[in-house]
């Protein structure tokens, strides 16, 4: 922590200059921040755009890595000691840190883009002393260099050093790509101070998508809620943390329990003697941060957590000494040496005190945080540890798989696993769908489906209208959702308000009555799936669109997709999908007022489009008649129709518009002479003519020449979110 405990950062992406001693939000009340969706741009990568990191990874020597990383485990360095002279405490926490930022209410966060190496989570308090753990592997990511990216790099030490201790771990499998500068999407939270918490409301309810429980922790504060060192408030803190994080009761017992089997917490002295996090740190400290005045400032003099000691004896051992401690002692309220809460166990038995990690002949009591306290007090967690420390073989089962999800959750499906030890069993957090194993459609297959479709008495809306639906699921912060499964004839996707539940049912029936059809009468090649008819029809829609505004149009379409059944789709998990609101469809569930652009440039963002896509797309979208909000936005006598008219009626200066009296959040454009009412919006609609860089785009597509190129620039953006989730074609 700095001295002045403030970010070394501000943890807003919205920035903007405003006048001396006036904030941007009195210059600019509704900014909102396109350039999320122009991050990471490639002249910014260091790397090729030809370069292949699956192509580098497959020349890899994985097994020469490995054995490397298991000898830095105990090759300890003077400048940084290792605890026992064994860093796998170290190496555990941080791959753990790296992947335990995921979060599920926007698949944000996690270990898939190595993003620890950037602000602010380099500097974050809870990753206090991680600079180290990535000073120590710089030899070996220098040897091996773009074989293997640093994301990945985080997760196999964490698992190397699990096995160098004795356990035997679920798999690894690689396959995440470096980014090479910090994110600007992720909300970590508002507060501008480090372990603020202005991120409740109500009774203690967490505003969501977050899942930490302050600014700069990976999950909650280990002294207890606000550091009350109070094991029952902890513990509804630690669970609803860990839901958020995609984690289930037992899956959050075995997590912590396995994690604290091994290393120790660090808080040698007084907090005051640590310097700057990295981000604020001199530059003579070439990165590092946290530098600590206290003794040596490392080793015996370590101050990480500011807790100090170990949970166990044999703490670079796999065993069952945390549950042995947690169950077989009373223990007492003390402070550490930094004046943090901790808990310390009573009348120690002499073969249960733990050598000290640097200091011979130095032994301590072992020790528990108020949230490891939570495992044995909180009601709905003592059940489960009980069981955990009764049955040693469940307990390393459950750990073992909690730990590859926790660092595997955001990697996306099985076909993105890298290396030979990725693990053959089917995870239903997975999203598993069964394998396209029959001949892909032909060209002549896909022309007669296409007929079917013309001769179902479909309208353009629906077709269109059902296809984003399936496929603007899709996320790519952690690469779930998306067409390919047909995930929206099942629960819970099928009865989302923005579905229109009823309207959606009656559309995939008649789907599924051309998929039979065609399916019986082949006696030979490929079958056709419903997800794949659902992309395919929503083209035809396009198509149709397209010709009615006079243009012949092709919609690019791959087949390949199949259809995931009921039982191989975790409910709970994709009920994280849903939409709270998609200005693409005019949607909210509930009204969000100014927010409503907000949310769709964020939506914009998870489908990995750039400002002129959404621009089309959305404007698009409208006049093909998609749009929930009583046909706000649909500036146009001929729905149905590919034409620019959105951007023409929109930027018509004869037509005024208005707040509507009648309905909040909405707008009316009438008339500028004769006041009559020409057209309705929402926020987002109006988004497009009052933002000055999106009216710049529109005013493209709205001028004479701009017809053609509005369709054709839909068609490609139609195009790359359907084929999202397609990890199978070339990039």
């Amino acid at each position: 922590m700095t001295s002045s405990g403030k970010c070394p950062f501000s943890p807003s992406s919205l920035t903007a200059t405003a006048g001396a001693g006036t904030s941007s939000s009195d210059w600019w009340p509704e900014l909102v921040n396109l350039n999320i969706l122009h991050q990471h741009n490639p002249k910014a990568n260091p790397l090729s755009e030809e370069f292949s990191y699956a192509e580098s990874f497959a020349q890899l020597n994985y097994q020469a890595l490995k054995a490397d990383l298991a000898a830095l485990m105990t090759d300890s360095q003077d400048w940084w000691p290792a605890d026992w002279g064994h860093y796998g405490g170290l190496f555990i926490r941080m791959a753990w840190h790296s992947a335990g930022t995921y979060r599920i209410g926007d698949g944000r966060g996690g270990a898939s883009t190595g993003n620890q190496r950037f602000s602010p989570l380099n500097s974050w308090p809870d990753n206090d002393n991680l600079d180290k753990a990535r000073r120590l592997l710089w030899p070996i990511k220098q040897k091996y260099g773009n074989k293997i990216s640093w994301a990945d790099l985080f997760i196999l030490t964490g698992n190397v050093a699990l096995e160098s201790m004795g356990f035997k771990t679920f798999g690894f499998a690689g396959g995440r790509v470096d980014i090479w500068e910090p994110e600007l999407d992720i909300n970590w939270g508002n507060e501008t101070v480090w372990l603020g918490d202005e991120r409740y409301s109500g009774n203690r309810e967490l505003d969501a998508p977050l899942a930490a429980v302050q600014m700069g922790l990976i999950y909650v504060n280990p002294e207890g809620p606000n550091g009350n060192p109070n094991p029952g408030a902890s513990g509804i803190d630690v669970r609803e943390t860990f839901a958020r994080m995609a984690m289930d009761d037992a899956e959050t017992v075995a997590l912590v329990a396995g994690g604290h089997t091994f290393g120790k917490c660090h808080g040698a002295g007084s907090k005051e003697l640590i310097g700057p996090a990295p981000e604020g740190a001199p530059l003579e400290e070439m990165g590092l941060g946290w530098k600590n005045q206290l003794g040596s400032g490392k080793g015996a003099d370590t101050n990480t957590s500011g807790i100090e000691g170990a949970w166990k004896p044999n703490p670079t051992r796999w065993d069952m000494g945390y549950f042995d401690m947690l169950f077989g002692y009373e223990w007492e309220l003390v402070k550490s040496p930094a004046d943090a809460w901790q808990w310390r166990a009573k009348n120690v038995k002499e073969e249960h005190l733990i050598p000290d990690a640097h200091m011979p002949g130095l032994k301590h009591a072992p020790i528990m945080t108020t949230a490891d306290l939570s495992l044995r007090f909180a009601p709905f967690y003592e059940p489960i540890s009980r069981y955990y420390h009764q049955n040693p073989d469940a307990f390393a089962d459950a750990f073992a798989r909690a730990w590859f999800k926790l660092t595997h959750r955001d990697l996306g499906p099985r076909s993105n696993y890298l290396g030979p030890e990725a693990p053959a069993e089917i995870l239903i957090w997975q999203d598993p769908i069964p394998p396209a194993d029959l001949p892909l459609l032909d060209s002549s297959a896909i022309d007669e489906i296409k007929q079917l479709i013309r001769n179902s008495g479909f309208t353009v809306s629906e077709l269109v209208e059902t296809a984003w639906a399936s496929a603007s699921t899709f996320r790519g912060s952690d690469k779930r959702g998306g067409a390919n499964g047909a995930r929206l004839r099942l629960e819970p996707q099928c009865n989302w308000a923005v579905n229109q539940p009823q309207k959606l049912k009656a559309v995939l029936g008649r789907l599924s009555e051309i998929q039979s059809a065609f399916n019986s009468n082949r006696s030979k090649g490929g079958l056709l799936s419903l997800a794949d008819l659902i992309v395919l029809a929503g083209g035809v829609g396009v198509e149709l669109a397209a010709a009615a505004a006079g243009f012949q149009l092709t919609v690019p379409f791959s087949p390949g997709r199949n259809d995931a059944s009921q039982a191989e789709t975790d409910v709970a998990s994709f009920a994280a999908l849903e939409p709270q609101a998609d200005g693409f469809r005019n949607y909210e569930k509930i009204t969000t007022g100014k927010m409503a652009e907000h949310l769709l440039v964020d939506r914009a963002q998870l489908l990995g489009l750039s400002a002129p896509e959404m621009t089309v797309l959305v404007a698009g979208l409208r006049v093909l008649g998609v749009s929930n909000s009583a046909g706000h936005g649909v500036f146009t006598e001929r729905v149905g129709s590919l034409s620019n008219d959105f951007f023409v009626n929109l930027l018509d200066m004869q037509i005024v518009w208005a707040p509507s009296p009648e309905h909040a959040g909405s707008y009316e454009g009438r008339d500028r002479s004769s006041g009559f009412k020409r057209f309705s919006a929402s926020r987002v609609d109006l988004l497009f003519g009052s933002n000055s860089q999106l009216r710049a785009i529109a005013e493209i597509y709205a001028q004479s020449d701009g017809a053609q190129r509005f369709v054709l620039d839909f068609c490609s953006a139609w195009t790359k979110v359907m084929n999202l989730d397609r990890f199978d074609l070339p990039a």
